[in-house]
């Protein structure tokens, strides 16, 4: 095969790594019911994958002041938090893939818009925590996915060049990211149907169909 600069793999954490959506929209709502604010499924799809203070402006108006944005904030992450241990699980194909990473050297990385409590809590239920050299969470940018600037550090924490990342995604503003990024990005089906991931490189209904032959063919020859 031909020689690759494939170095690292960042990875997107809810709908790529865990399935977290039913109890991010459980949370979600709960903490805008409080206030009789409605959150829809609609609310949901399309902000999933966002920084917290982007969907609240978006659902509850540009108008709220930045405390109870907080406090909208603080009660669906405390929500979450409590409950989604019992039902955490991966999706098929993510621990087989992050254990061929690890053995073949290539680095990954996690560039999530979630606070890094929910980061910290998911690996550590998961027992993955190992895996990964590096996390970047929503605050540690100041501009959320489908700005690049999540990718850029977590390229930057690993000490390697974007051009030599892949991202793996399953949002629309993920794959953005990716791209504003310079970086590859393979998307997942797991979030949203494969004609609204076109922008990716490659998209596939499951990582299982992914291994380290499809990382490094998507840097010698993209599929796009």
């Amino acid at each position: 095969m031909q020689e690759t600069n494939l170095r690292a793999v960042i990875w997107d954490m809810d709908g790529v790594i865990a399935d977290t959506a039913p109890a991010h929209f459980r949370s979600w709502q709960y903490a805008f019911g409080k206030r009789q604010i409605v959150f829809t499924e609609e609310d949901f799809r399309r902000h999933f994958g966002q920084r917290n203070d982007t969907i609240i402006r978006d659902v509850a108006g540009s108008a709220i002041s930045n405390h109870e944005l907080q406090a909208i904030a603080q009660d669906k992450e405390e929500h979450f938090r409590a409950n989604i241990a019992r039902e955490l699980k991966t999706f098929p194909g993510v621990i087989d893939l992050l254990a061929v990473l690890k053995k073949n050297g290539i680095l990954s990385a996690i560039a999530s818009s979630a606070p890094l409590e929910n980061i910290q809590l998911i690996l550590k239920v998961l027992n993955i925590t190992g895996y990964f050299q590096a996390i970047v969470y929503g605050q540690e940018v100041d501009e959320g996915k489908p700005s690049p600037q999540i990718f850029l550090l977590a390229a930057r924490k690993l000490g390697v060049k974007p051009g030599d990342c892949i991202v793996i995604e399953d949002s629309i503003a993920g794959i953005m990211a990716a791209r504003n990024a310079g970086m590859h990005c393979i998307a997942v089906t797991n979030t949203h149907p494969a004609d609204k991931l076109a922008q990716a490189d490659l998209v596939v209904d499951t990582l299982e169909k992914v291994d380290l032959a499809t990382l490094n063919r998507l840097l010698i020859n993209p599929f796009k």
